[in-house]
């Protein structure tokens, strides 16, 4: 009898292998079979779906499509090869070289973090060499944001890990003490230190009061810096330390203020995304009179603005998504064609912007030259 119950359980054991086995093969075989149905479901209903040819209508085809880069030019594209070979002197000198163009400077910067998020080898070979560089400061404590945002990743709160959570939390503290550095080497009238800590305050849920002394400091030196402006719009929105009432307070006080060709006119139709996407509210609310006029106000400041203002594909971008979701695809169409081959916000929020950017360049095409309006 010992035997025949030390025999009873192993067997048990077996068996329950053997049944779990055959459990996870069943589910794996059904997972495949249901991933092959909608596969074959989308590949119908793509071959179903009404297409355009882009360059019918003054369109780039899907292949030549790109999320937006940011600052570009063949300069700014040699000194991020120069990075890829551990030479950072092309990148100090066009930062240098950007000195009191606020604007510029924080594009660059933009650029030379990612790289610097990816290998900082070369950056910590220029703050050895140069250790009282303002530039080198801000690129570190940018980059380190960066990195920062990539371990927490885009999802939403609830689905971030704890093992996340802790080490952002981690290189978040780390990108405090880089602030401080930078702020300490800055130049008086340098903003940047202060534009690159928005996301730290995002990420570190700063009170109003605390974001509000930022923001003192950032405005005192530059008050009409656009990308601050669209950074911190995200701060004062509901979903991270504001409100919908917060959000537009702030965004209208910086247009009264701004002058015209600013473009932060196009903050303000980002700043109804953000509302409408909160409040799941219905594509109709695009046609609100409030909404049509802030978007005839980027329109009007767009024809102000200066024609290689690099911030001008923001505004078209904000500018085809609420005209084509207010019955107005004609002129969605103007601002497609004016994007050329960038993919801007908030396509590039999703997974596949250029599949996203595409399906709605179709529906906002047919709808325009078939002299419809609405859905």
């Amino acid at each position: 009898m010992a035997r025949l119950i030390v025999i009873i359980p192993l067997v048990l054991l077996v068996g329950f292998k053997v049944a779990t086995w055959l459990m996870k093969r069943r589910t794996a075989h059904l997972e495949a079979a249901t991933a092959a149905a909608k596969a074959t479901i989308a590949r119908v209903e793509d071959a179903n779906r009404p297409t355009i040819v882009p360059s019918e209508h003054g369109l780039v085809g899907k292949a030549d499509l790109v999320a937006d880069p940011g600052l570009t030019g063949p300069d700014v594209d040699a000194a991020l090869a120069a990075l890829e070979t551990g030479d950072w002197h092309p990148a100090a000198d066009l930062l240098t070289a950007a000195a009191g163009d606020h604007d510029r400077r924080w594009g660059l910067i933009g650029r030379f973090a990612e790289p610097a998020a990816q290998d900082d080898t070369w950056l910590l070979a220029w703050r050895a060499e140069r250790p009282d560089s303002a530039d080198a400061a801000v690129l570190a404590l940018d980059a380190l944001i960066d990195v920062a945002w990539e371990v927490r990743t885009s999802y939403s709160a609830s689905q971030v890990s704890a093992e996340r959570w802790a080490a952002f939390r981690k290189v978040l503290a780390e990108a405090e003490a880089a602030a401080a550095e930078a702020v300490r080497l800055a130049g008086p009238d340098d903003p940047l230190p202060y534009v690159a800590q928005i996301p730290l305050a995002m990420g570190q849920s700063w009170d109003n009061a605390r974001f509000l002394a930022l923001w003192a400091e950032l405005s005192a030196r530059d008050p009409h810096h656009f990308w601050a402006h669209v950074n911190a719009t995200q701060y004062w929105c509901a979903k991270w330390r504001g409100s919908h009432e917060k959000m537009h307070a702030f965004v209208d006080a910086a247009i009264a203020a701004a002058p015209r060709g600013s473009l932060l006119t196009a903050v303000k139709l980002h700043a109804y995304y953000e509302q409408i996407q909160r409040d799941k509210s219905p594509r109709s609310a695009y046609a609100a009179p409030e909404v049509r006029a802030a978007a005839d106000a980027v329109i009007a400041d767009l024809a102000a603005a200066a024609p290689d203002d690099r911030r001008r594909t923001y505004a078209h971008g904000w500018l085809v998504w609420v005209l084509a979701r207010s019955g107005r695809e004609a002129e969605a169409l103007e601002h497609l064609r004016a994007l050329g081959p960038v993919i801007p916000v908030p396509w590039s929020y999703w997974d596949k912007p250029a599949d996203k950017f595409v399906d709605e360049r179709i529906d906002t095409v047919l709808a325009a030259t078939a002299g419809r309006s609405g859905d």
